[in-house]
């Protein structure tokens, strides 16, 4: 992996260090990370969540029958690349044990490309009382703030959920979108950063600017998460994207990606697809998810493929866990979320797609599977690692800010 040349360390967020102090035959990886220190910090994770929902004068929630005694079915949406999965038969480890253990049948879909194009087509229907034919949906953390905020999603029975309790890393068990986590639980966190193939490339990419260069001109895709892509942009422009900056600032970022966009440097501006360009070669680098060049590399048998933080920094995001208010399976899908916080379920998980995992315990199973991944900061990170490579959490937006910044990037940048 690039490393950072030495720089002064900024100091560590307050209450890292309670945080450290508390952390305690598979897929694995291991070949395609950097090692680091090996104790988690997660009080970052916290600091990415939206402000907290709206309280008082909310109608009481009307949840459809729950039929998990008598279907032993769930249907679970998530994103590409983000389960374990054995290649050959195309099966799922962890979840074929999941099925053997309760008996539950899971039908498990690759269906969100990003949270605004997956909301727009399932937002309507939850909002009018339809199914989605799903029971659980995997949405990022401002997301899941907009999906509670319109009681799209039922509440939780935490008490049926011990491991969850038990395990879920204490600086995620309060966020302000979800106070005690009453409707999401995480599934995975990661940063954006830079990905590229270091061969084909033929050096480091150490900087945002050097997405540009000339020889990678048509051959770069950023993600159209703009809480990613015009973050780092931001970050790059020197600005603090935690806190302290307005509509200016965004739409500086703006006028950078469309400028790159109209002079040829920018491909593609995707989702979970932006995939499908690097690995056939039509584009080199980008602005990319940390996992997703892990598994790229694994996948494509190419450990060339790298995942850099920009030396401006990097973004600090996590997705959820939620059961969508028209589900009528409520029960299984609370037994499939409690098995994932199971340490050594976690674990398995962690050493495939190579995210940020949520879990406590899973560290320590993790040393059974791979003790080089153990000691991963793409896995397992510390608060100095955060720290030392400037990652960031994008601020929370009001609601207004959220629907003017939406409206612009999908105008300015989206319909390029």
């Amino acid at each position: 992996m690039t490393q950072f040349p030495g720089r002064a360390r900024r100091p560590m967020s307050p209450g890292a260090a309670a945080v450290l102090a508390g952390m305690g035959p598979r897929l694995s990886r291991r070949a395609l990370l950097g090692t680091g220190a090996a104790a988690a910090t997660t009080l970052a994770l916290a600091g990415c969540a939206p402000p907290e929902p709206p309280t008082g004068g909310a109608p009481e929630l009307k949840l459809p029958e729950d039929l998990s005694d008598s279907e032993k079915v769930l249907k679970w949406a998530n994103w590409t690349a983000y389960l374990d999965v054995n290649e050959k038969s195309g099966k799922y480890p962890t979840l074929e044990g999941f099925m053997k253990q309760t008996g539950i049948e899971v039908t498990y879909s690759e269906d969100i490309e990003d949270n605004d194009s997956y909301f727009a087509k399932v937002g309507p229907q939850l909002r009018a009382g339809q199914s989605i034919d799903r029971d659980i949906i995997t949405m990022t953390d401002w997301m899941s703030a907009r999906i509670i905020r319109e009681q799209l999603c039922q509440p939780l029975e935490l008490a049926q959920m011990p491991n969850v309790v038990s395990n879920l890393l204490q600086p995620l068990k309060d966020v302000p979108f979800d106070p005690g986590r009453n409707y999401s639980v995480t599934w995975q966190s990661g940063f954006a950063g830079i990905g590229y193939n270091k061969d084909k490339v033929g050096r480091e990419l150490k900087t945002l600017d050097d997405l540009w260069a000339e020889d990678l001109k048509g051959r770069v895709v950023v993600l159209s998460e703009y809480r990613d892509t015009a973050a780092l942009v931001m970050q790059s422009q020197g600005v603090d994207i935690t806190s302290g900056w307005g509509k200016a600032e965004f739409e500086n970022a703006i006028e950078l990606i469309e400028q790159k966009i109209e002079d040829g440097y920018i491909r593609k501006v995707k989702g979970n697809s932006y995939l499908e360009d690097l690995t056939s070669g039509n584009a080199l680098a980008g602005i990319t998810w940390s996992g997703d060049i892990f598994i790229l590399a694994y996948d494509t048998g190419d450990p060339s493929w790298t995942f850099a933080i920009p030396e401006s920094g990097g973004t600090l995001w996590s997705d959820n866990m939620m059961v969508p208010i028209t589900s009528t399976h409520r029960s299984n899908a609370q037994q499939l979320m409690d098995y994932y916080y199971d340490p050594a379920v976690a674990a398995e998980v962690a050493a495939y797609v190579n995210y940020v995992c949520p879990v406590e315990g899973a560290q320590a199973e993790m040393e059974k599977i791979d003790p080089e991944l153990a000691k991963s900061p793409w896995i397992f990170p510390t608060a100095e690692f955060i720290a030392d490579k400037n990652i960031q959490s994008f601020r929370a937006l009001e609601p207004d800010e959220d629907i003017e910044y939406a409206d612009l990037w999908s105008s300015r940048v989206m319909g390029n």
